[in-house]
């Protein structure tokens, strides 16, 4: 007897295509919102670099892994204070009219302080900082599922950073072709932000990384073959969240800093197992099944 996973079988059947992807459409900062531009479309002042496509970055070691797909400069620079409150907006669809269509994987923000004026910062060299990652909200659901119901990903700049110019890199991982290794479908985006204050936050020099560098595509987080396979024990790529982010001198990969939420890193599945669907947002039970082995 042979034993077929039906959610392999099916993946073999439908091209990578049939899911569909997104973008950030727009973010609010302390209640004031910027408009993001079309993929591919035409270019309005923003805040946020534009990227060419909505396909994700496929491969750890694509450039694109940077900012987005071929991300180009964005022309302005908002203002914000430590302890700012963001809300990053993700819409699916090439022209952001559908809900944001994935649930299962990380959301995780970053920083980088940009040399000179962000709105001319080639951050291809960039050092980044982790400031925030949420996983798993509960033992089956991810945070990243509350972005399907057109609810923003919630962040609050870290309440000492020093001040300057900075990018903040949003980034959202889709796992659900993770499965294989070089499956993850990354999904970054970058907002050039100018922070004000006095604040003396810095992150150590183990705390930084360069994108791309910062993951490998066989690392755990990114290649997840037991993804629908529970309990789930999920580990978060790239460095630890910044210790000066929770004022303390060891960073707590484990709480989410830096967002309305804390982020769960280890949480058990029900033994009933994890759903999963061809077509975002439903979701279904997909068994296994035996079939008669021939001879």
């Amino acid at each position: 007897m042979t034993t077929f996973n039906i959610l392999s079988f099916l993946l073999l059947l439908f091209p990578t295509s049939v899911f569909p992807h997104g973008f950030v459409g727009s973010v609010t900062i302390d209640g004031t919102t910027y408009q993001g531009n079309i993929p591919g479309g035409t270019t309005n002042p923003s805040i946020i670099r534009q990227i060419s496509t909505i396909d994700p970055v496929k491969g750890a070691t694509n450039p694109s892994l940077n900012c987005g797909m071929n991300a180009t400069l964005a022309s302005d620079v908002a203002n914000a204070d430590p302890g700012s409150q963001m809300l990053i907006y993700w819409v699916g669809g090439s022209t952001g009219d559908s809900n944001w269509p994935h649930n299962v994987g990380p959301i995780m923000h970053y920083m980088t302080k940009c040399s000179g004026s962000c709105s001319s910062f080639d951050s291809m060299s960039a050092e980044w900082f982790k400031i925030s990652e949420l996983g798993l909200e509960t033992s089956d659901t991810w945070y990243q599922a509350n972005l399907d119901v057109e609810e923003p990903a919630n962040l609050t700049i870290p309440s000492n950073i020093e001040p300057g110019e900075y990018l903040l890199r949003s980034e959202l991982i889709a796992l659900q072709l993770a499965v294989s290794v070089g499956g993850a479908e990354f999904y970054p985006a970058c907002i050039q932000l100018n922070i004000g204050g006095s604040g003396t936050g810095a992150p150590q020099s183990n705390e930084v990384c360069q994108f791309p560098g910062c993951y490998t595509d066989t690392e755990a987080g990114i290649y997840t073959p037991d993804i629908y396979n529970p309990p789930i024990n999920y580990t978060f790529p790239g460095p630890p969240v910044a210790a000066f982010v929770n004022g303390s001198s060891d960073s707590d990969s484990n709480s989410g800093s830096g967002t309305e939420n804390p982020a769960a890193t280890t949480s058990p599945t029900p033994s009933t197992g994890t759903y999963f669907s061809l077509f975002y947002p439903t979701l279904v039970f997909l068994p296994l099944y035996t079939f008669p082995h021939a001879t």
